[in-house]
């Protein structure tokens, strides 16, 4: 089965942001959900959350795979954890129709390309309902200053592999959002030197 050690890592602290910051009763659309250890630990501990998975097409099989195994274990009251849907960013079609509560994803911007990460801002938007929330979680710099060496370092590496890829710029990404329609409310530190960015859809 697919195994992070990054999710089990940061899903203490991404939960307390999510105690803080999600409706009672919300629905959750997750961008990039890889393992799934995300939404399988927060269903267990938030109730009346309906979370929907996602992932590109070619790793649902490994996603629904955990979702078959824990999804149903242990979740909290009136909390379900869907099953896992097909979604490239880049393709409009494939965005479910809404709306949503909230838009997660975990650890996606740096390593999708200029145009992915645009795509995912203009879907979220689309998506989410009049109020909701994108919430971003990763490594970010600010105007192109890193907040720490290692996220220089991992913005190298990352650059080494593929020049599309890198640790994104905050200011960058609140401009391409406020062209969507998403306002800026929360940007809050986490451990190692990642942060939870948080937009909300204007009615």
């Amino acid at each position: 089965m697919l195994y992070s050690p990054a999710c089990d890592r940061n899903a203490a602290p991404i939960l307390a942001v999510l105690r803080q910051w999600l409706p009672a009763g919300g629905a959750v659309l997750e961008v990039g959900s890889g393992s799934g250890q995300h939404g399988v630990a927060f269903t267990r501990q938030l109730a009346q959350l309906i979370w929907q998975p996602s992932e590109r097409s070619e790793g649902v099989g490994p996603l629904q795979e955990r979702i078959d195994a824990e999804g149903a274990e242990h979740a909290a009251p009136g909390s379900r954890l869907l099953p896992a849907m097909a979604l490239d960013v880049l393709e409009a079609h494939a965005w479910p129709a809404g709306p949503y509560n909230a838009v997660f994803s975990a650890n996606t911007a740096h390593i999708m390309g200029e145009p992915a990460v645009a795509a995912f801002f203009n879907g979220s938007a689309g998506v989410l309902a009049p109020g909701g929330l994108l919430l971003l979680y990763g490594p970010f710099c600010d105007n192109g200053v890193h907040t720490a060496e290692s996220n220089a370092a991992f913005d190298a590496h990352l650059r080494s592999i593929d020049p599309a890829m890198g640790v994104r710029d905050s200011r960058d990404l609140i401009q391409l959002a406020k062209g969507k329609g998403l306002e800026p409310v929360a940007d809050l530190p986490l451990p190692a030197n990642n942060r939870v960015l948080i937009w909300r859809r204007q009615p």
